[in-house]
Order: structure tokens, then C-alpha cells, then sequence
């Protein structure tokens, strides 16, 4: 089974950065992952130049949204940047022909009622201009978590299928978070199938900690706790394009490519 294995890497030449690991795609950030400070170009022939040097290598890209981007809290001082920077990564990814941009479930804080915060997913859905497919990602840890448990997936699924954008709504599988989020991944590939009717995107992490441990911490494929026959079938029954998300530079990531390829 053939399926594209990428990384992700620096955003400084992600072009270099496949060609180094020989890698179909590669997914980095646009800018800080920790900062509000909105999207930058890190490439040194800008958004157009990162879009035609990718078509020409036939280099695939991805953007990971930052880290603090929280769409479902009831926190207007963070719902509210939040929104403004997920348009702003939205606008930037689609301007370098991104195939997609990854954002994280988010949280509600701890006496929230969840259903606020897949309303809140609908909102920020229907607020958005989706120039590009939006691939939400589920989460490693906490008990407010919009995409940790299965149920809660659902329910963020079921409260954004109202709205106008929908279709571009995506889904991305990781694997060290199913696990560490206590999801099953002998069934996990068919559990969100059936919640979300697609998966777009596998970030396949082995995991340095238990199941169901709350705990992301990626390790590389092998050196974790995730069964490896379990990783590989998680990657085949995807059949969805892979970044590794795991530890090291370009040597660490061939060796990871190849162990995976090797078990498909």
C-alpha cells in the first residue's frame, strides 16, 4: 500500500526541508504557534514564491494552526482573537496552496456546560471564509476537551453540520492523542468514520506515555507505548495522507518513514 508520508518541519524552506527526508508533503507553521501576533512568512520568496516552488517539486503542504487558537472557550478574550486568527491562517494557508489547515478541538473551561462549546464551533464555522479545507484535529488530554473523547467529537460534528461551510470541515487523526486520550485505535479509524464520514489527514506519533494517560508527548515510531501493528493499521485503514509529528530532524524522520512504510 502506497500512502504519501510526510513531516513536519521548520517553516524557514519547507521545500528543503522535503527534499532532505524525500518527502510528497510536509506541514509546518505559518508564523508563532504560542502568539496572537497573526501569520508570517518565514519563506524567502514570501506566500507566492512558497506556492510555485511547491507546485514545481510537486510538494504538497500543510499548515498547523497555533497552538492557542481556541474557537469553543466562553472566554471572549480568547474566542474572539482566536476566530480572528483562524481566518487570518486561513487567508495565508490558502494564498501558499495549502491543501489544508490543522486546528486543535480546544477546551471549555471546567464549570462550562460542552454544548456551549460546539455551538461555539458552529459560530466560528459559519464566521469563517473557509478558502480551504479545515481539518480539526483531535486532542491529547483534558476533561473539557472538545475533541479528546469520541462522544464530544460527535457532538462538535453534529452542531457545525448546520452550517453553510460544513463540507470544507474535515477531519485529522492523530494517533499519540487517540491514545493518550483513551481511544481505542484498533476501532478508532472506523469510530470517527462514522462520526465525521471522513478522515483527511493522519498524524501518525507514537506515544511516550499509557493509554488514556491525558499526557501528548510524541515519541518516535518504536521507542513509545503504542503497539506498532496497531500504528501501521491505524495508517492503512486511514488511507489518508501522513505527517509525522515525531521527534528530530531529517535522519530521525527518514528512519520513521521507512519503519511505518515498511509495516503497510
Amino acid at each position: 500500500m502506497t500512502v504519501p508520508i510526510g513531516a513536519h518541519v521548520d517553516q524557514t524552506d519547507p521545500i528543503a526541508e522535503a527534499r532532505a527526508r524525500n518527502a510528497p508533503l510536509v506541514q509546518f507553521f505559518l508564523g508563532d504557534p504560542q502568539g496572537y501576533k497573526g501569520p508570517e512568512f518565514a519563506y524567502a520568496g514570501g506566500a507566492e514564491g512558497l506556492r510555485a516552488d511547491a507546485e514545481a517539486a510537486g510538494i504538497d503542504l500543510y499548515v498547523h494552526a497555533p497552538y492557542i487558537v481556541n474557537v469553543a472557550t466562553t472566554n471572549n478574550r480568547i474566542r474572539i482573537p482566536s476566530r480572528k486568527l483562524l481566518q487570518q491562517h486561513v487567508d495565508a494557508a490558502a494564498s501558499i496552496g495549502a491543501k489544508g489547515l490543522i486546528v486543535h478541538g480546544g477546551h471549555v473551561n471546567k464549570d462550562d456546560d460542552p454544548a456551549i462549546g460546539f455551538d461555539n464551533w458552529r459560530k466560528a464555522i459559519e464566521a469563517t471564509d473557509l478558502k480551504l479545507p479545515l481539518l480539526i484535529e483531535n486532542t491529547a488530554g483534558g476533561d473539557n476537551a472538545m475533541t479528546r473523547h469520541l462522544d464530544r467529537i460527535g457532538r462538535v460534528f453534529d452542531a457545525i453540520s448546520s452550517a453553510e461551510q460544513s463540507d470544507r470541515v474535515g477531519f485529522c487523526l492523530d494517533t499519540c492523542h487517540a491514545h493518550a486520550g483513551g481511544n481505542a485505535l484498533e476501532t478508532v479509524v472506523d469510530d470517527v468514520r462514522r462520526i465525521t464520514g471522513r478522515i483527511d489527514l493522519v498524524h501518525c506519533n507514537d506515544s511516550r506515555d499509557d493509554f488514556d494517560s491525558g499526557a501528548d508527548r510524541h515519541a518516535n515510531f518504536g521507542a513509545g507505548r503504542i503497539d506498532p501493528d496497531l500504528l501501521a493499521a491505524v495508517v492503512r485503514d486511514a488511507g489518508a495522507p501522513v505527517v509525522c509529528e515525531t521527534p528530530g530532524g531529517a535522519a530521525e524522520h527518514t528512519a520513521d518513514f521507512a519503519w511505518l512504510a515498511e509495516r503497510l
